[in-house]
């Protein structure tokens, strides 16, 4: 993603973009979160509203949009339906791989038809972070045998296209597949979770057992540091989930007439999105880490306050406040790091 141009088409594309995505999110996604948090269901209906307003193709496009026009939206997403934002992000990943993966027939295969949204695409890279890795790679004729587990993979009966992540044995090269979910695969097996916030997501535990996936199925093979080198960018693009809590807290704060809070709380936003942007070019991922865990903690104070602000009807079922209160919970542990997780520990314990 480079930086804007001044090429009216493109500005057009960008105000388009913009409108379309406040507009769902204020019409469409946070008149049905509730629904949603009760059903545990996203309608099709919220898929089908993105990928006609084009908003599966952010991180792709000539020229590209700006980083900061993507995250944006993600923050405006995430402030109409959480489980919705959640499930689109992770198809971005998969995006970014098929645009730059040097398998053109993979390319050919599912690029054009994931940056429309005709085909929905999930993540499952835990299983190479921690070491040992949970979810490894052996190389065979022709391809390579997967074996392990990733833990909560979400979209599942979502997604039509799944990219699993493994470390290759001999190399610890991080190995990503392709895989069609659509139907049973043979090699995987899922236990569904039941989650206490944002169960629309369909989080599954994915366990994986002698899976063979052909080179044509291989989007990319990178170095672990690359691999490692990459999930600075992923750490901010996820850093858009707590901004999209806060959104939606401080206006209705404001709709509450608590329109000091509701300020003070987006000056402190302020501050922690300009660090999470300033770490972006930094090599070390420790500034992005610990923006990261600010914007977490931030998220769960504006939904505090709003709890605090709304008194007893926040403890109603259905009540927009304990919605947010319990989605910032989220946040302090979906798409993060073990490090991230250590410092909220360690800044809610006075530590």
């Amino acid at each position: 993603m480079t930086a804007t141009t001044g090429d009216p088409a493109r500005s057009g594309r960008v105000e388009q973009l913009l409108a379309d995505t406040y507009r769902i999110a204020d019409e469409v996604l946070y008149p049905a979160a509730g629904d949603v948090d009760h059903s545990s269901i996203v309608p099709d209906s919220h898929w089908r509203e993105l990928a006609d307003a084009g908003l599966y193709g952010l991180v792709t496009g000539d020229p590209p949009l700006e980083l900061t026009t993507v995250l944006e939206i993600g923050e405006v997403l995430a402030s109409g339906c959480l489980p919705t934002a959640f499930t689109c992000l992770q198809h971005h990943g998969v995006v970014i791989s098929l645009a730059g993966t040097d398998n053109d027939m993979l390319q050919d295969r599912y690029l054009d038809a994931t940056v429309a949204g005709r085909v929905r695409a999930g993540v499952a890279y835990a299983g190479v972070v921690p070491t040992p890795p949970r979810m490894t790679a052996t190389r065979t004729e022709g391809g390579w045998i997967l074996d392990g587990y990733a833990p909560f993979v979400s979209g599942w009966g979502i997604v039509h296209i799944l990219q699993i992540s493994a470390r290759d044995v001999q190399t610890d090269d991080v190995i990503a597949a392709i895989v069609d979910v659509t139907q049973p695969v043979p090699g995987i097996a899922v236990t569904p979770t039941h989650l206490s916030v944002c169960n629309a997501t369909r989080t599954v535990f994915l366990r994986v057992e002698g899976l063979r996936v052909d080179d044509a199925d291989i989007v990319s093979r990178v170095s672990l540091e690359r691999f490692f080198a990459t999930q600075i960018t992923g750490l901010r693009i996820n850093g858009t989930l707590p901004f999209g809590i806060l959104r939606r807290a401080t206006a209705l704060l404001e709709r509450g007439s608590e329109v000091k809070a509701a300020r003070t709380l987006r000056e402190r936003a302020g501050e922690v999105r300009a660090r999470l942007d300033n770490a972006l070019g930094a090599g070390d991922p420790g500034p992005m880490i610990d923006a990261r865990a600010d914007a977490a903690r931030l998220a769960v104070d504006a939904a505090a306050a709003l709890v605090s602000a709304d008194g007893g009807r926040a403890l109603l079922s259905g009540n927009d406040a304990q919605r947010l209160a319990r989605e910032s919970m989220f946040t302090l542990v979906a798409a993060s790091r073990p490090q991230v997780k250590d410092l909220l520990v360690q800044r809610f314990s006075g530590g």
